[in-house]
């Protein structure tokens, strides 16, 4: 699943990044956007094998809503340049797209 795939590929573009961060940030919203980023992985995992994956997959879209906002207040703090954050949120854009497709499969059409 290209899903899957593109939210391993930002965890791991994510992680070198966020361990950059200045001491007093890493251990607070770093900890969190790794935490957000791991559960993303996780549901999306937990999705592809469940039968009812609505619920799973709303969830999803909030943690994708919790990501962009963490990455926009690393940019606006100034512990990640511009360029970075565009990449960021061109990634969780393209996650969000695929996993709104994948939201609109699993309704059932009258």
């Amino acid at each position: 699943m290209s899903v899957i795939t593109k939210s391993y590929d930002l965890i791991l573009w994510s992680l070198p990044h966020i361990s950059k961060f200045p001491r007093d940030r890493r251990f607070v919203l770093g900890e969190r956007m790794e935490n957000c980023l791991f559960e993303v992985l996780d549901h999306l995992i937990e999705a592809k094998y469940k039968r009812e994956k609505g619920p799973v997959l709303s969830r999803i879209n909030v943690l994708l809503q919790r990501l962009r906002f963490q990455f926009r207040l690393c940019k606006d703090l100034k512990i990640m340049n511009l360029k970075s954050y565009e990449f960021a949120i061109r990634c969780i854009e393209q996650i969000g797209q695929e996993l709104g497709g994948w939201l609109k499969s699993t309704r059932v059409h009258p």
